[in-house]
């Protein structure tokens, strides 16, 4: 144990005390190795659940399999590990805001059973916001092993993320930006070359383990100017459908909500709704990465009815998975329906202008891809350099710019956060890194306390309060009760100035005359921000505080303020 506790401490290390960022590139190195085994054990068993129940698909009661899988994830997740169900990637944006990064080791593994039980069943889910959960946990815990701070356990669950999604997609370039993008919210050198350089080790592990493959294969796409034209037509129908599936995944999670019923019961009843969908339309089961690549290759068959009535339904199955309790990420769902729309949209416009020399629908689904991706997590750049790295081609980069500006700028005007941020947002939970909410949160009343003030009692005369002046370098003097002690009010050293040069007043005046009885005060558990709006709105320099009516001491905007500047040049580096 003594030959353990010194590695526990690299911070130490001679070679880390040249560069903070040598440290989190090392440690880097580890947590994206760690996350892409992880990527890969989730992505294997996976293949391996959904061939095993391939056969039994054909069966009148197959429709039970997706019910049966999203109730046993619901049973491990509520019953064994007392965790609730979700995709997971609020649950990290969560603990990068306010805990700084601080994620429970059963959370490494947790969401890859639960997400295998839910979609190797049959569950619309798909594997990347469990892995990404996963990641952070793995990062976050190898952080807490190795004893590093707050912003070095943050950059560390940016590597798991990085790390894991990197993996699972064959795309280092999108591990990377989509965790600075979505997850931290921040672009500093300090973050950026540790989750770059997790994101390279999580994508090697993953070739080491199943080989370098590209993800969606296609041939060649002549795009031509009307092709880009039509792509922000089709970028304004991405954004319509990236909001109905949000709007339907918040609005059947609040239906399921209502049924009296336990959690696990309520998935059962979700899947048995998919499994239902499922036996008229196949394609709406599962991850649906076989739809995509029909949708590339051209492929698809049904016609265009077929093709929009699969979106709504990918939809539905979607809603009805995660809104009802089953686990897994809306990454695939995305990718499926947005493949889906795009085709639809292609064949109708060809319906309409069949003149045109279209490209080939298989770009279109391409776009549509994604046109959901940036419309839903708000991040243009995770859907281009998505698309890019796991079709491994650059020919459709210009109509892919223009469909992910597009659908994400309409998406941001018409929703105030990205399907991740939404619910955190709503309940005042996001605090992004140098924002003022995030610099105050970090700060508490109890550190910032002004003690040096002198109390005085309600009966004193004013002539011993002349004495009092006299030993204290402070303006502020807080009245007493002398018998219980409890704050009374406040008296401010320009109150007392008429009486000063009045010796005929000494014997006269007591303290409760002079003092504001009803002066603003401050409670130890109040939230910073909202006190220093109250001293802005009153025009106060300080304000007591009180603690069960005793007065504890005072805050000043002076000393908030200098805590403040400290804390934010901690936060942002500087």
């Amino acid at each position: 144990m003594r030959m353990i506790t010194p590695w526990r401490h690299p911070a130490n290390w001679n070679i880390f005390r040249i560069d903070d960022r040598l440290l989190l590139i090392f440690i880097g190195i580890i947590v994206g190795v760690c996350s892409g085994v992880a990527a890969v054990a989730l992505s294997r068993t996976l293949i391996f659940l959904l061939n095993w129940l391939h056969p039994f698909r054909h069966y009148w009661w197959a429709f039970v399999l997706p019910g049966v899988g999203a109730a046993l994830s619901s049973l491990f997740l509520n019953n064994f590990l007392n965790e609730g169900a979700g995709h997971g990637v609020p649950e990290v944006i969560y603990s990068v805001s306010r805990y700084g990064g601080l994620i429970r080791f059963r959370s490494s593994f947790s969401r890859l059973i639960s997400s295998c039980l839910t979609i190797g069943s049959g569950g619309s889910a798909g594997p990347e916001a469990p892995i990404v959960m996963s990641g952070s946990a793995i990062g976050s815990n190898i952080a807490k092993f190795f004893s590093l701070n707050d912003r070095q356990r943050v950059t560390l669950v940016g590597c798991g993320a990085a790390g894991a999604i990197s993996a699972i997609f064959n795309a280092p370039i999108s591990g990377m930006v989509f965790t600075i993008e979505v997850i931290l919210g921040e672009w500093t050198a300090l973050n950026i070359v540790p989750i770059a350089i997790a994101s390279v080790a999580g994508t090697e592990i993953a070739h080491l383990l199943q080989g370098d493959h590209i993800v969606f294969e296609y041939g060649h796409f002549d795009i031509a100017f009307v092709d880009i034209l039509a792509s922000a037509g089709l970028a304004v129908v991405a954004a319509a459908v990236s909001i109905a599936l949000t709007r339907a995944m918040r609005g059947m999670h609040k239906v399921a909500g209502r049924v009296p019923t336990s959690p696990w019961a309520r998935a059962a009843l979700g899947g048995f709704a998919v499994g239902a969908i499922g036996i008229y339309l196949p394609v709406v089961l599962g991850e649906g990465y076989h739809s995509i690549q029909e949708a590339i290759d051209g492929v698809f068959l049904p016609g265009l009815a077929v093709a929009a009535l699969a979106t709504l339904s990918k939809i539905l199955a979607t809603a009805f998975t995660l809104g009802w309790g089953g686990s897994g990420g809306i990454f695939a769902p995305a990718l499926v329906i947005g493949s889906l729309a795009g085709l639809t949209f292609h064949r109708l416009i060809v319906l309409i202008w069949p003149s045109v020399a279209w490209v080939n629908e298989g770009c279109f689904a391409l776009l549509g891809m994604a046109g959901l991706i940036s419309g839903m997590l708000q991040a243009p750049l995770t859907g281009i350099f998505l698309i890019i790295e796991i079709t491994g081609g650059y020919d459709v980069i210009l109509p892919l710019i223009v469909v992910s500006a597009i659908s994400s700028t309409v998406c941001q005007y018409l929703e105030p956060a990205s399907f991740y941020l939404k619910e955190l947002v709503e309940k005042g939970q996001l605090l992004r890194p140098g924002t003022d909410a995030r610099v105050l949160s970090d700060l508490s009343i109890q550190e910032l306390l002004e003690k040096d003030c002198i109390c005085v009692g309600r009966n004193m005369l004013l002539r011993e309060f002349i004495d009092i002046i006299q030993e204290s370098h402070r303006n502020y003097f807080p009245v007493e009760d002398e018998e219980t002690g409890h704050f009374l009010g406040l008296i401010h050293l320009d109150d007392i100035r008429p009486y000063l040069f009045n010796p005929g007043m000494y014997d006269a005046v007591i303290m409760e005359q002079l003092m504001h009885s009803h002066a603003e005060v401050v409670r130890l558990d109040d939230d910073l921000g909202k006190v220093l709006r109250r001293m802005d709105e009153k025009r106060l320099f300080s304000m007591p505080v009180v603690s069960n009516n005793r007065f504890v001491g005072m805050i000043s905007k002076a000393t908030l303020l200098d805590q403040y500047r400290k804390e934010l040049r901690v936060q942002t580096c500087q």
